[in-house]
Parts: structure tokens; C-alpha cells; sequence
């Protein structure tokens, strides 16, 4: 049974004031009567529209500042007595406390404070206090108060106004409720975040963005994007992002972000396929596709230039999904535009979270991102030989590209092009021998190149594999019991290896 309920009395404390003219001036022609505090009273009286102040309710002014407004039992009681209940109704009489029907509030702007650069003092005053009280209060008792929490419904009461005449019922309140409850929840978790360390205790994740995907990680599979998209990307072209898109884009984003130079990458299942940093974005695109020219289909494109239109010539060549770029020239964008479904992105200055987190058995794990990238100053050369100055140059390229990769994963890399790469092996054996058997498929030659690995070697067995097929240079965490076999092993054919001390694994 859904109970039908009039509107009669509505109280109204709001920040924002965009669309509620139309608001007061609906609830005014349904005969409503208005209870509002301060600066939205006077809003409203400048309409023309009668209103009672809260002050004149309570008996009792503004206080501490505008700290106290609402918080009084002739407001509170209003809105939580339960009019079905005889006892309720009798303390409302005795205490002449007037029923409240609407509550419509819209909180203090905590996260556009913090987001700005308030000062402390200026945050914390935006930490409201009676508005959230309202809402709380107003959504626990739906079954008597409509709660109009924020706002981003304010079209939504102004429609429900135009169709019911100020009439609703138990699933109009409820569905408000919903709401409220979301809104309160989402604004306490922004406070408890500016108050937490950087690692917080607690976890606590709220998103009032969302964008519905065309399917998860499969077509049977519902998906969903928690988050603003919009603050790290401009969509200018292309079908709908999906699910799997947002992986690669993710991935893209991670490693592109370690490079300072010039570099063009192309992403296929969360790797790269290929990669290489140039002079020339042209030259560098070049050089990514031939590093696995058949995996760049359908891949996701990424590069840290603006994309001209040699470049963008050269990868209108190939079928792939999305291309991200911070910029792209006129006559790149009419090229890149002949494929009506293709994405383009042009990247933000929006910055990505310092953690991660997902779901897993009957909880989540939680971790801070894997923001280390090891310099020139961090290798510690284990053998007797010492690496030359393009060796380590391509050291630290394969170290970045293979950090970025799935584990067990095994990078081979020369001259800052990633010649390939064996991803998401159960054995570093059989990684590097995916990687090698990728080179030469594809016409490299190997000699001269370095091997990167995500993990120390347990034996030195890979090393002597890659040594056979012409690798010139190792670098790899270091840390196993065997380590020693393995400088024995570069020693004797004098190699340079190097260690880092720090595992890159990626699941």
C-alpha cells in the first residue's frame, strides 16, 4: 500500500540557490507553507513569496556564528514525529511543534573547499552540520517527509511538483531517501578522508559519478565505471568506452606517465605490445608497431605528445581501439576522424589515486600504486664488468616497461625500443623464451640487447638462455640464495648485470 500524503509545510536550507526560484514559486502556487533559515530566507522573500524564519519557530537566533540554526527539537521534531503514532502526535500538540512535510537541503560545499585550496579554517567551516542533521532525520522518517537531499534533485522534486500537484506517495519519499542516505554517506566519507593519513585506517570509497558500460570484462556481464572520466579525458571522437578499453587505458596511462621523453606505446590486454621512445613521435610509432606489429590490432594507442598528422597518417594504417594523446594537431584529428567508432581521448592535467584496491573472497585488498622508478643512482652493478652509457639507458627503459607488465614477465629492449616481451608466464624460463621466440618472428636480432626481469632469478638458467641469443646486459632486483651462480655465470662472459632491490609484480 503506497500512502498518499500532501505537501502542507516544506522547510528549505540550501547553499546553492541555481533553479530554486522555480521551486519556491511552485510550492507557493500549491499553497506550501516555507520555513527556511538565513540567506535562503531572505532569497525567498526577495521572490515575493511569504516565509517564516526558522528563528521565529525555535524562539531562538542564529548562534556561534551560523553554527546553530536548525538544531533545535520544534525543527527536529517536526520532522521525525511519525503521524501515525497517537503518542507522537500528542507531544507534537503539547509542544506546539509544527509537522514538516519537505525538507529540502543542499550541504555546504566541502569537497569544492578542499579542491580549491581552502585554508584549514575555511574547510572546516564548510563542514555542515545542521544540513546533514536534516537529511538524516528526513530520510529516516520517509514514511511522513519527502527529503530533497541535494542540488542534483532539484529537477527531480520540480518534476514530481508539475505531476503530482504536491501530492506523493511511499515510493516517491522512499526513492528520495535513497538518495539522501547516498548524498549523507558520500559527504561523510569525503570529511573522513581529509582527516585521514594516507594510508587510512578504514576504507572508505564513494563515488556519485558513474557511467553505465555497454558490458563488463563479457557480454553477460554487467559493467559499471565509478569515478569522473571527465576530469582525466575529453572524449572528441568514437563509440562508448568499454569495460575492457578501461583496462588498457589504465594501463596506458601507468606507463606512459614514467617517461619523460618522447614515446608512443601500444597496449593489448594490459601490456604493452610495443613501445619506444624517439626523437620523432613518427619514428617512435614506427618503432612500438614493429615490436608486435599482429598484438597492435584492436590495441589501445598512447603517446605523451601532441599526435601531428605524419603521425597520425602512419597509425591510420591499422585497426585499434582508442589513441590517448595530451594534444592533437587539426589535420591529425580529420585523419584520425574517418573511423566513425574509434576512440580519441586527449588527456587531462587530472591526476590518478595514490592507491588501489579490489574486491576479493569476502572482502578487498588494499595497497598504495606502485609509484617507484628507479634512476641511474639505484643500479648497483653486481659484476665485475659495468655497463656503458646507452646499456644503461636501455636498462633502465627495459626496468620501467617490465615494472609495467604482468608477472612472471621478461622485457628484451635496445636501443629504448621494447623489442618484446613474455607477459603473465608461470615460469621466468618460459617468459624469456616466449620473449626471444617473439624477436625473432619479427626479424629483430638480439645481439646487443638487455633482458629486464620483474623478479629476481631463482637459478641462472635465464641468464644463460638470453646470453645464447645475443643479450649483452641484465638487470633484475637481485635477492635469491643463487645470485651469486648467476654473476659467476656474467662474469666469466663478461656481461654486465645489475640489481635494483625492488620487485615489480604485476597481477
Amino acid at each position: 500500500m503506497t500512502a498518499q500524503k500532501r505537501i502542507k509545510s516544506a522547510l528549505i536550507s540550501v547553499y546553492h540557490k541555481e533553479k530554486l526560484d522555480v521551486i519556491v514559486r511552485k510550492l507557493d502556487e500549491l499553497k506550501i507553507q516555507l520555513i527556511s533559515t538565513g540567506g535562503t530566507a531572505k532569497f525567498i522573500r526577495e521572490l515575493g513569496v511569504d516565509v517564516t524564519e526558522v528563528e521565529a519557530l525555535t524562539g531562538y537566533p542564529s548562534i556561534l556564528g551560523g553554527r546553530v540554526k536548525t538544531l533545535h527539537p520544534k525543527v527536529f521534531g517536526g520532522i521525525l514525529g511519525q503521524r501515525a503514532l497517537d503518542n507522537d502526535v500528542e507531544e507534537m500538540k503539547q509542544y506546539d511543534i509544527p509537522e514538516i512535510d519537505l525538507v529540502l537541503v543542499d550541504l555546504y560545499p566541502f569537497e569544492e573547499t578542499v579542491a580549491g585550496g581552502g585554508t584549514q579554517d575555511e574547510i572546516i567551516e564548510k563542514i555542515d552540520i545542521g544540513g546533514i542533521s536534516l537529511i538524516r532525520a528526513a530520510a529516516k522518517n520517509y514514511s511522513d517527509v519527502l527529503i530533497v537531499p541535494s542540488q542534483s534533485h532539484y529537477t527531480d522534486l520540480i518534476e514530481l511538483l508539475d505531476r503530482k500537484k504536491g501530492m506523493t506517495d511511499t515510493q516517491d519519499r522512499l526513492r528520495f531517501a535513497q538518495a539522501a542516505f547516498a548524498v549523507s554517506s558520500h559527504y561523510d566519507t569525503s570529511i573522513y578522508h581529509y582527516f585521514s593519513s594516507p594510508e587510512p585506517e578504514y576504507l572508505k570509497f564513494s563515488s556519485h559519478d558513474y557511467k553505465s558500460l555497454r558490458y563488463g570484462e563479457n557480454p553477460h556481464q554487467n559493467g559499471r565505471f565509478y569515478g569522473s572520466l571527465d576530469d582525466l579525458f575529453e572524449q572528441i571522437h568514437g563509440k562508448e568506452i568499454s569495460y575492457n578499453n578501461l583496462l588498457d587505458i589504465d594501463a596506458a596511462i601507468c606507463l606512459i606517465d614514467e617517461f619523460d621523453a618522447s614515446s608512443f606505446g601500444i597496449m593489448k590486454h594490459n601490456n604493452a605490445c610495443g613501445f619506444a621512445t624517439r626523437e620523432s613521435l613518427s619514428e617512435a610509432w614506427k618503432d612500438a608497431l614493429a615490436g608486435d606489429p599482429i598484438s597492435a590490432f584492436g590495441g589501445v594507442l598512447v603517446t605523451n605528445r601532441t599526435i601531428d598528422s605524419d603521425t597520425a597518417a602512419e597509425i591510420n594504417k591499422i585497426f585499434f581501439e582508442v589513441v590517448i594523446a595530451p594534444a592533437y594537431s587539426e589535420e591529425a584529428l580529420q585523419i584520425l576522424r574517418m573511423k566513425k567508432n574509434r576512440i580519441i581521448l586527449v588527456r587531462k592535467d587530472g591526476t590518478m589515486p595514490d592507491y588501489q584496491f579490489k574486491t576479493l573472497l569476502n572482502g578487498v585488498i588494499w595497497q598504495n600504486r606502485d609509484k617507484r622508478r628507479e634512476s641511474e643512482k639505484d643500479l648497483k652493478t653486481a659484476t665485475l664488468e659495468h655497463p656503458d652509457e646507452q646499456q644503461v639507458k636501455d636498462l633502465l627503459f627495459a626496468n620501467i616497461l617490465v615494472k609495467n607488465t604482468k608477472s612472471n614477465a621478461i622485457v628484451l629492449a635496445k636501443n629504448n625500443q621494447l623489442i618484446s616481451s613474455g607477459v603473465g608466464q608461470t615460469s621466468r624460463v618460459d617468459a624469456l623464451k616466449q620473449a626471444i621466440e617473439k624477436a625473432r618472428n619479427f626479424g629483430f636480432d638480439l645481439d646487443g640487447a638487455v633482458m629486464a626481469s620483474d623478479a629476481f632469478f631463482p637459478f641462472k638458467d635465464s641468464i644463460e638462455i638470453a646470453y645464447e641469443a645475443g643479450v649483452k646486459a641484465v638487470i633484475q632486483p637481485g635477492g635469491s640464495i643463487r645470485d651469486q651462480e648467476s654473476i659467476d655465470f656474467c662474469n666469466e662472459k663478461k656481461i654486465p648485470m645489475v640489481f635494483t632491490g625492488i620487485r615489480h609484480f604485476k597481477h
